[in-house]
């Protein structure tokens, strides 16, 4: 693993949960937290989370543990997708493909380039955030991997790919496990051992470098309309 150090959280039933930077975490589908997860959660300082996910995967599955509203209380929950998937040439990107989805750091700069606008809203949520902040999609990988490289890049730009890297690997060794103790099988997915994992991790780092050299997080953000101050009201929120 990379020598960019990341620290994992221990929220019950988190899954794929750790801190990028200052006050920015990230993690796994929410639904996986069970009440007690939600409370520390909150008093680990959390009070806003982001779901990456598109509106139909925002639901709660049988084996999900069942939390009452009060247990979220003063934690607020933003939606917002970083895609659209009947946009013509994302859902052409992804055509024959398996998983039918994004799931590997060669489909990011795809998604940057066809949604900045919703890129951008993102970073404008973690910039009005007060508190914490949580990002996450489904696995915690691929739609929150884009986040949170572009989060890497404005804190520390000559660290960013190290860093990057470091979380990637973090974020596909969780799913990887959770897919082994899972009570419900992935329909596309499955857990690899080391003989299968290392090589597909190798040819992913691979990806996220090139993604990493092609995008200039801030320049990006700027020129689709998030303003300077929110720009560095997150990487306050990184750095403080």
């Amino acid at each position: 693993m990379s020598a960019v150090a990341w620290e994992g959280v221990a929220w019950e039933g988190a899954v794929n949960a750790r801190r990028v930077l200052g006050s920015v975490y990230r993690m796994g589908r929410s639904e996986w937290l069970t009440e007690r997860g939600w409370r520390q959660m909150y008093d680990d300082g959390v009070r806003t989370v982001i779901d990456l996910r598109n509106p139909g995967e925002r639901k709660r599955r049988p084996t999900d543990p069942v939390v009452r509203p009060e247990a979220m209380a003063g934690i607020a929950i933003v939606n917002a997708p970083t895609e659209d998937p009947d946009h013509p040439e994302h859902a052409e990107a992804f055509a024959g493909r398996v998983p039918p989805y994004l799931s590997h750091p060669d489909g990011y700069a795809g998604v940057v380039r066809l949604f900045p606008e919703r890129i951008v809203e993102v970073f404008r949520a973690i910039a009005e955030a007060p508190g914490g902040v949580v990002v996450h999609c489904s696995a915690g990988r691929d739609r929150t991997g884009i986040i949170v490289t572009m989060l890497l890049q404005l804190a520390d730009p000559a660290r960013a790919a190290e860093a990057a890297a470091s979380h990637y690997e973090a974020s596909l060794r969780g799913i990887n496990e959770w897919h082994r103790v899972s009570p419900v099988k992935h329909p596309y997915e499955r857990y690899q051992d080391d003989d299968e994992l290392e090589p597909a991790l190798a040819e992913r780092q691979a990806a996220l470098a090139e993604f990493v050299a092609s995008i200039d997080a801030e320049r990006f953000l700027l020129d689709h309309g998030l303003t300077r101050a929110e720009l560095e009201r997150v990487r306050a929120r990184l750095l403080g």
